[in-house]
């Protein structure tokens, strides 16, 4: 984000969709979480998560929150650091792991 440029309204980016620096779609911004004392955004609430990514427990939780410092840019949508995709990878790795244990 270019933080020469003029500021935004936080609530803009409410509804952006966010995807990883590889292409990979995670979610849609739901709300935002602030620090007041410092008067910072600190995570994006997402919905409408990509269900690939989050399988089952997206169907016992109403979202994620994804903490700001991982978003690289935010325009047209919100571009975060490949962490969601990395996080994925290792369940998939345990998962695969826990398989030939059995």
């Amino acid at each position: 984000m270019d933080r020469d440029s003029a500021p935004q309204e936080i609530t803009s980016l409410v509804g952006r969709e966010v995807y990883t620096n590889n292409g990979v779609f995670i979610g849609e911004v739901e709300d935002l979480r602030l620090n007041l004392d410092s008067e910072n955004v600190t995570g994006l609430a997402l919905h409408e998560l990509n269900r690939e990514l989050f399988g089952a427990e997206i169907s016992s939780a109403r979202g994620i929150i994804v903490p700001y410092r991982w978003v690289q840019s935010v325009g047209d949508v919100i571009i975060v650091n490949d962490i969601v995709e990395r996080i994925q990878r290792q369940k998939d790795d345990e998962d695969a792991e826990d398989e030939v244990a059995a």
